[in-house]
């Protein structure tokens, strides 16, 4: 039973809550390897209905509607700027499926789902099944980033969660204007013309705000300083003047003008998107818990048994179907057709949505539309814990994940690095070498380990590599200079304590010094390339050595004391890049690699003694 909480608290307070949950959620759930959106939506629920400490309605009042209609367009428009046209590929032919088959279908599927399992009039199945569209890109991006699926997959899921949500909110303004003209006096041409007139205002200005912004960008007739404030003041100013034509069709409006920006090759697009995707991350926290916090559980209890019936159909049988019917004869394979088949996630856009056109139903006269906000509330629950604990197990069961174990990304060819290499192909751990220079890569081919000829800054590495197997990057090249631009710019994508950089050259000229604050976290021994390549050639080996109960670290060490540390091997697999002994943590089964000297050539080793000698 919720606790009841009479004194009101402050919107300051409340966005203070609000932001603390969001955040708290999503790093707790990074700690514990867990769905960040189930934590937040747990969150939610217990401090607002179970606890009654906050109430979005009561706390914020009025301006909840308008706080969450802004992140949603946000994200959206964060979601448009992933979507770069180069970066299908192969994925292009399906997700043109999804969205022009799979919407339609999938809005059918779902409304007779509603009509028939759920018991909605026709009316309220149509505008409700048209919602139903959606697939959730607040909740698709998050399972992304946990489930390190592979390229082509992931593609699918993030284009089609992304442009299928404006449509999917369009569907339902398209069904809702039907319903209008069959029980108001609003004519057919009426109902057909306001919804023309905001469609294609609603592209026209996405078209325009991306293509204008991205114009005076490149001219120069913005400041760099200026360009985030500039670039949100105008996805706000579209949102708003499409949204005012239309309801709803300002998401369509923001979705168009990212995708724009993502495709004009703008030079500062990647400090853009970092940027947004930030911005993202917070919005999407805030936004589920306002949604779980103003969770009506008296609407609830109005369900019966027939909701679970219509969760589960949607679940296995109606998006399934959609999905399998929309991508038949189109190449992708059956693995990859099964795993979006069964994963479509909804969020917060279905809530939201769901819960604007079930109180216009109501006005109508439609006393089921009352069901159509718990209805999608449970759909929500039941889909983002389902996919957030299952898509991960799955994805690998269909082998559509990265590796098992994450591996290491070397970036530069020599005989020290293929020396590294080796050890940790013989340790079971992925490892990928990448070098401009196909000969610099000859001995790792030699040696059977993956490679990749080209740079690995290059769009062709971006579209062909599947770095979602490799969790650590090392900058291992002679150029100190290009080893610092890779590090800084893959840090976000690996997370900047996951990538290193070997030692660079000292000079004694400040001139000739980079900054600290570029580059990557120091690489083991601190050598440099040169030294490095020496000791290799002197006789240095890289060893992986197994510690024990009866062989402790302390024992190792004793034998080796002039062994130059550089990573260890957890008990599960996973590697961690070290430089310190005290860095040596976990119970038996660790592993630890180290550069280790030559033998003494002084120290002989005796064959074993005959037998019965």
């Amino acid at each position: 039973m919720a606790t009841e909480y009479t004194d009101a608290m402050s919107p300051v307070m409340a966005f203070a809550l609000v932001g603390a949950l969001g955040v708290g959620s999503q790093w707790l759930a990074w700690r514990l390897r867990m769905p960040a959106i189930v934590l937040m939506l747990l969150a939610g629920v217990l401090v607002g209905p179970v606890l009654g400490i906050f109430d979005p309605q009561r706390d914020i009042g009025t301006l909840m509607g308008p706080i969450i209609a802004i992140a949603v367009a946000i994200i959206l428009f964060e979601g448009g700027l992933t979507l770069n046209f180069h970066s299908l590929q192969d994925a292009v032919k399906g997700v043109k499926r999804l969205v022009f088959v799979g919407a339609p279908l999938g809005w059918l599927t779902s409304a007779l789902a509603l009509h028939y399992v759920a018991g909605l009039s026709w009316e309220s199945a149509a505008v409700f099944g048209g919602i139903m569209i959606v697939t959730g890109p607040t909740v698709i991006a998050p399972l992304l980033r946990t489930a390190r699926l592979s390229r082509r997959p992931a593609a699918l899921l993030q284009w089609e969660a992304i442009v299928n949500d404006p449509i999917g909110a369009l569907a339902a303004v398209l069904a809702y204007e039907v319903v209008l003209v069959l029980n108001t006096s609003t004519t057919v041409g009426e109902a057909v013309i306001d919804l023309a007139i905001g469609i294609t205002i609603a592209t026209v200005l996405g078209v325009a705000a991306g293509y204008g912004l991205a114009r005076s960008f490149k001219r120069g007739w913005v400041p760099e300083y200026m360009k985030v404030p500039v670039l949100f003041s105008l996805l706000l100013a579209t949102f708003a003047l499409a949204d005012g034509v239309l309801h709803e069709s300002g998401l369509l409006a923001v979705t168009i003008m990212g995708i724009v920006i993502a495709n004009a090759n703008l030079p500062s697009y990647e400090e853009l998107r970092r940027f947004k995707e930030h911005a993202t991350v917070l919005l999407v926290s805030g936004v589920f818990i306002l949604l779980a916090a103003g969770l009506d559980f008296a609407a609830l209890s109005r369900l019966d048994w027939a909701a679970l019936a219509f969760v589960a159909i949607v679940i296995f049988v109606a998006r399934p179907l959609t999905v399998l019917i929309s991508l038949f004869a189109s190449g992708i394979p059956w693995r990859e057709q099964i795993l979006v088949a069964f994963t479509g996630p909804r969020g917060v856009v279905l809530v939201a949505v769901a819960g604007l056109f079930g109180e216009r139903l109501l006005d109508l006269g439609f006393e089921d539309a009352a069901l159509i906000g718990p209805l999608a509330f449970v759909l929500v629950s039941a889909t983002v814990v389902l996919h957030g604990f299952t898509l991960a197990p799955f994805a690998r069961f269909l082998g559509l994940t990265g590796a098992d174990t994450p591996g290491v990304v070397l970036i530069g060819g020599s005989k020290w690095s293929t020396a590294f290499a080796e050890a940790l192909k013989k340790a079971d751990v992925p490892v990928l070498m990448t070098d401009p220079n196909f000969g610099h890569l000859r001995d790792a081919r030699t040696a059977g380990i993956d490679t990749f000829s080209g740079d690995i800054l290059s769009e062709a590495a971006e579209l062909r590599l599947e770095l979602v197997s490799y969790a650590t990057l090392v900058a291992a090249t002679d150029n100190d200079a290009y080893n610092t631009l890779v590090a800084t710019d893959l840090a976000p994508e690996f997370g900047r304590e996951n990538v290193f950089q070997i030692m660079r050259v000292k000079s004694e000229s400040a001139r000739h010094q980079l900054p600290r604050t570029l580059g990557g976290r120091p690489f083991g021994p601190d050598k440099t390339h040169t030294e490095l390549e020496r000791m290799v050639a002197d006789g240095w080996t890289f060893r992986v050595t197994r510690l024990t109960e009866e062989f402790t670290f302390d024992d190792w060490r004793r034998e080796r004391p002039d062994a130059l540390l550089v990573g260890r091997i957890s008990e599960i697999g996973d590697i961690t890049l070290i430089r310190k002994d005290e860095d040596v943590k976990g119970g038996p089964d660790v592993r630890v690699i180290a550069l280790r000297p030559p033998r003494d050539p002084a120290e002989k080793i005796q064959p074993p003694a005959a037998a019965g000698s």
